[in-house]
């Protein structure tokens, strides 16, 4: 192991081992002196060295180990010795701690005055390591998360309110007042909520304490604050941003702002609600820096991908995306328009509420305050002559039987249903009080879907499945497990903040309606058109659909067994025990 304590001209021995020529040297410090930056990072840049053939020659020199942040497991206790401000400025970050020797990767360790700076700052022995500059940049964003902080700031606008009062003109929506504590205690949330990627936050009231929570892939991670009073600051200032009335305390409110975090552009939907110990507010994060995403994106296999546009192109009828709420609806179906939308195509939609803003298409938002329902709205939008509607939601006999009688006069409905199967969602409109002929003639199509989070690609492990599984796999799929089925299960490591997984892949679980199930929709006969669904060329039941993403090694059995719990109606999928 070599410290560095003496300056290292790394662009000779680069010449002198014949990694670059002499010729090659000198452009980069011609260059060097109008950046500004390294020497390294000057060839690296130029295309004279790839980086890690750079960095592997700086390990070989220096007698230091080249690490891939990517697979690393690095230790969440160590890394927090040194501080975020530090980190970045050194371009340093604490691996491990063994044998009272700390394990610190920089982007560049011939920086002698960094190293430094780090044995001063640490009070340690330090060992080096060599890392990749972008990786150690984009771990910094996973490993130091903003908890402290918002702990701080939350102390600090606590001691600003005096026996739970606080000043209404200090938290008015001035852009210029950005050093008020509340202003600085909501912007750490946020930027903290971006980057972990969370899709929600809630902030909830308790009675000693304020939760401030955030859904991650789906699921809730906690952060408690001490200081409770500040609750009542930080939703008197998000009804501020929302346009909300802030001396309405006992009745729930909906609102809506724009904010910008980290080059981002982030739409957040606000929903207040009074409970116990105050006003409950939960906000959805809709990213609207590119846009909705695009249907090739969604996840969705290439023969069902394929079936799915053949579909959505067909001139009139009704195609229903089914599942609960949070399964991804929305993002198939604005994939869907997005494909659809075309100059020669007059497109409405029907929203509560209208998610992403989509050029050259007539969005509109429901609103029951002043009469504006699904109802109402569909009547008119017919009345505007379109070729594509999109229903946020078929809710009543009302709007079923108006989305019907629109996708048999010529016009291609898109809408969705809270059911748990595509199988049950054909005949849930007959539920509703639709005519069997109605939906016999008008539904062409329901995809069913579930969003299942992927295993963390750093840090999944392989998986051998127990007796017990590969009997419910059987029984479920008629799938004997063999070699050929690479089974994975989460770990965790950094980089998906120990929960072994990152990111969310949907499943689907697409019904085409045949002549078979056309007519047991007709005759209302349930029992029929479940045996001709599941007779029918091509259907594949969703829980088969996420063992297939199993088998590829993208999820776990785990994230399998939810699907099947939650489509479980008739216990066809019961898994206790596993």
């Amino acid at each position: 192991m070599v410290a560095i304590k003496q300056k290292l001209r790394i662009g000779d021995l680069l010449v002198q081992n014949g990694v670059i020529t002499e010729d090659q040297l000198q452009q980069a410090l011609q260059k060097q002196k109008t950046t500004g930056l390294r020497l390294g990072r000057t060839l690296i840049n130029m295309g004279i060295v790839e980086e890690d053939k750079f960095l592997e020659f700086l390990s070989e020199q220096l007698q230091i180990p080249f690490i891939d942040l990517r697979r690393y497991r690095i230790d969440a206790d160590a890394v927090l010795r040194l501080s975020e401000t530090y980190a970045r400025r050194y371009r340093a970050i604490v691996l491990t701690e063994k044998k009272g020797q700390l394990l610190v990767g920089m982007a560049d360790p011939t920086d002698i005055y960094a190293f430094d700076a780090l044995e001063r700052i640490l009070q340690q022995p330090i060992q080096q390591a060599v890392v990749r500059e972008s990786e150690l940049l984009s771990t910094m964003d996973l490993v130091y998360r903003r908890t402290d902080e918002i702990a701080t700031f939350a102390e600090e606008l606590e001691g600003e309110m005096i026996d739970g009062e606080f000043d209404l003109a200090a938290l008015s929506p001035d852009p210029s007042d950005g050093d008020a504590p509340v202003v600085k205690l909501l912007q750490s949330i946020f930027q903290d909520a971006v980057q972990v990627r969370a899709s929600d936050i809630h902030i909830e009231p308790d009675e000693n304490v304020l939760r401030i929570r955030q859904r991650v892939d789906g699921v809730l991670q906690e952060q408690v604050v001490k200081e409770r009073r500040i609750a009542s600051a930080l939703v008197l200032r998000l009804k501020l941003m929302s346009a909300l009335d802030i001396s309405e305390k006992r009745l729930p409110q909906d609102g809506r702002f724009s904010l910008k975090i980290k080059e981002r552009k982030l739409d957040v939907r606000l929903s207040t609600m009074p409970v116990e110990y105050g006003e409950s507010v939960v906000m959805r994060l809709l990213d609207q820096t590119e846009g909705a995403a695009r249907l090739e994106n969604v996840g969705m296999p290439a023969e069902m991908m394929k079936r799915f546009r053949r579909l959505i192109h067909m001139p009139h009828g009704l195609i229903l995306v089914t599942g609960p709420t949070g399964s991804g609806k929305t993002t198939t179906l604005y994939g869907a328009l997005q494909e659809l939308n075309e100059v020669g195509k007059k497109i409405i939609t029907v929203e509560d509420p209208v998610e992403y803003r989509l050029h050259r298409i007539n969005q509109v938002q429901v609103n029951p305050k002043i009469g504006l329902t699904f109802a109402r709205i569909l009547r008119s939008a017919l009345r505007q002559d379109p070729d594509i509607l999109l229903v946020g939601e078929i809710r009543d006999t009302e709007t079923a039987e108006i989305a019907l009688r629109a996708a048999m006069t010529g016009h291609l409905v898109l809408s969705t249903l809270h059911t748990n199967d595509a199988v049950s969602s054909a005949m849930r409109l007959l539920d509703m009080g639709a005519e069997g002929f109605l939906a016999a003639t008008a539904v062409k199509a329901v995809l069913a879907q579930r969003l299942v989070r992927r295993l963390c690609e750093y840090c999944c492990v392989d998986h051998e499945a127990t007796p017990r599984e590969r009997g419910w796999i059987n029984s479920v799929a008629g799938i004997t497990l063999t070699a050929e089925h690479k089974l994975k299960q989460a770990s965790g490591c950094h980089r998906c903040n120990n929960t072994g997984y990152r990111g969310r892949i949907g499943v689907f679980e697409l019904l085409i309606i045949n002549d078979d199930t056309a007519d047991a929709l007709r005759r209302n006969d349930s029992a029929d058109f479940v045996r001709a669904a599941r007779a029918s060329k091509g259907y594949q039941p969703l829980v088969v659909s996420a063992l297939n993403e199993a088998f590829a090694g993208i999820t776990s059995l785990d994230e399998v067994f939810i699907v099947a719990e939650q489509i479980d109606e008739s216990g066809d999928w019961i898994i206790e025990g596993i």
